[in-house]
């Protein structure tokens, strides 16, 4: 027999709760607006950071930048935080926000549409009690961008007989000690994940497409001192979270400008490559063959040590076809594996979630997204969705520095537009189609001269036409100015408003 659905009225429905999905309900929960419902598809908090469980998963940002400027936590244990301590600090900074009581996990959204008779958003979810459709007045979506793996398009994978899993769906009821097992994939995740086979595993085959860029970790243990003097000295957490942001920033005229002021990065790689690969042919093999910076640049000791140990074998020649018991590659070549680790990333340029969400003309964001390319107004609102707020949203990614910094910028554009609404009794507010071409011509335009586009690679920041649509492609400071206020006249709205004026051009400029 099944559970009859309910209906909901809420104010604000926040889809995640991720680092961006917790910022928002803590913060909306500050200023007041508590009729708030919080929407997890797992167990916990944490997105990202619950799901990838995989061995050595480990942050590539400092920590004590990497967390919210609003509960910093002084008992980091090392500079580079693993991921069950992230995880638990998201758990705790939950706890003590007070807003756990209005989080429903182990619910999925099913649809998300408009309704233009109530304007309101009508979010149908599905959880363990049965399915409840929530009329909100806002959406803000959480989802994120690392939020849902992709698994490679390989002929045979689905009749491999061995286990298999993604990175992010690691499964530790397998044993693979001993056994022979292949690692699809050299990014961010495949890098801490290699190291720790290589000490386990019988044989280990690493199946690399591109040689990425691999800097040395410069991490550190916090000593007991330390941490108590971060605790105790006034405005000592505070001058260390200063610190790495502006060195992290140093990093951005590389990316955006002249990719030759990034010369000494690349020796650093490069001379990181040398000291621990000592076979020239190897070597070779992992030399990158593109400018550092036009993929993500990766920090690890020991992956390069671990690639170059005697049971793992670098194979470059490409996946032809994957059978019930190994993979063969174009050279004809099958190796036999008893486990397979997909380190293949996720949806980033397609997000699963722009599927749901139906919007106020009648169709989805993903099909917004496919005529006009993944493109919102500050990376952060889009024509046609009225009261929709995506955080981590188009252009809004970073390749040097704390995606928190730019969903604290996010949430406080997006506490200011509600307050605005308040203010002025608006019932809704959707970005004007020609500030938001304008905005994201600026940032095309700025686009063209990135490392990101003329580095010489093919990446996940790049979309089916070849458009970063993922990457912010200036300094985070002015990602924060653009969005440290509401620019009410960018935005068509309904209710009763104060006159609106012409944007300026400050405000609608990438």
């Amino acid at each position: 027999m099944s559970t009859p659905a309910t209906h909901r009225v809420v104010d604000h429905l926040v889809i995640g709760s991720g680092f961006a999905g917790l910022a928002a309900a803590i913060k909306l929960d500050e200023d007041g607006e508590r009729d708030l419902v919080v929407i997890e598809k797992g167990s916990d908090v944490g997105g990202t950071w619950r799901d990838n469980t995989y061995p050595g998963a480990a942050c590539d940002v400092p920590s004590q930048l990497y967390s919210f400027s609003f509960a910093p936590n002084p008992d980091w244990s090392m500079s580079f935080s693993r991921q069950p301590e992230i995880h638990a600090y998201l758990q705790r900074v939950a706890r003590e926000s007070g807003v756990l009581d209005r989080f429903v996990f182990d619910t999925r959204v099913v649809a998300a549409a408009w309704d233009e008779e109530s304007q309101r958003w009508l979010v149908e979810t599905e959880g363990p009690t049965g399915s409840t459709t929530y009329a909100a007045r806002t959406l803000l979506s959480g989802a994120g961008g690392l939020s849902e793996p992709k698994l490679p398009e390989i002929e045979g994978i689905e009749t491999f007989q061995g286990e298999v899993f993604h990175s992010a769906q690691w499964d530790h009821s397998v044993d693979l000690t001993g056994k022979r097992v292949a690692v699809i994939g050299t990014g961010a995740s495949a890098i801490q994940i290699v190291p720790e086979l290589q000490k386990i595993v019988g044989r280990l085959d690493l199946y690399q497409r591109t040689a990425p860029y691999v800097l040395p970790r410069h991490d550190r243990t916090y000593s007991a001192l330390e941490k108590a003097a971060l605790r105790h000295v006034p405005g000592l957490q505070k001058l260390y979270r200063t610190a790495i942001y502006w060195g992290r920033e140093t990093y951005v005229p590389a990316f955006t400008l002249q990719p030759r002021i990034a010369a000494p990065a690349k020796a650093a790689a490069l001379g990181n490559l040398r000291k621990a690969v000592k076979d020239p042919v190897l070597r070779e093999k992992l030399t990158p063959t593109f400018e550092i910076g036009c993929k993500r640049i990766l920090i690890s000791n020991g992956y390069y040590p671990a690639v170059a140990s005697d049971n793992v074998e670098l194979v470059t020649d490409r996946i032809e076809k994957i059978t019930g018991s190994g993979i063969v590659t174009a050279d004809g070549t099958e190796r036999e594996i008893d486990a397979l680790v997909v380190a293949t990333g996720f949806h980033t340029t397609d997000i699963p979630i722009a599927h749901q969400i139906t919007g106020r003309t009648g169709r989805t964001l993903a099909e917004r997204f496919a005529e006009h390319g993944m493109a919102g107004y500050k990376g952060t609102t889009i024509p046609e969705f009225p009261n929709l707020f995506m955080m981590v949203g188009p252009n809004t990614g970073l390749g040097h520095s704390s995606m928190v910094f730019i969903i604290e910028s996010q949430v406080a554009y997006i506490r200011d537009a509600i307050r605005t609404m308040r203010t002025h009794r608006l019932a809704t507010v959707e970005p004007r189609e020609d500030v938001t071409s304008q905005f994201n011509a600026g940032l095309q335009e700025r686009m063209k001269r990135t490392v990101w586009t003329t580095g010489g690679c093919a990446s996940w920041y790049l979309d089916s036409e070849g458009r970063n649509t993922t990457l912010w492609p200036r300094a985070t400071f002015t990602f924060r100015r653009l969005l440290s206020r509401f620019d009410l006249a960018a935005y068509t709205v309904t209710g009763e408003t104060s006159p609106v004026t012409t944007p300026s051009r400050e405000a609608v400029s990438a």
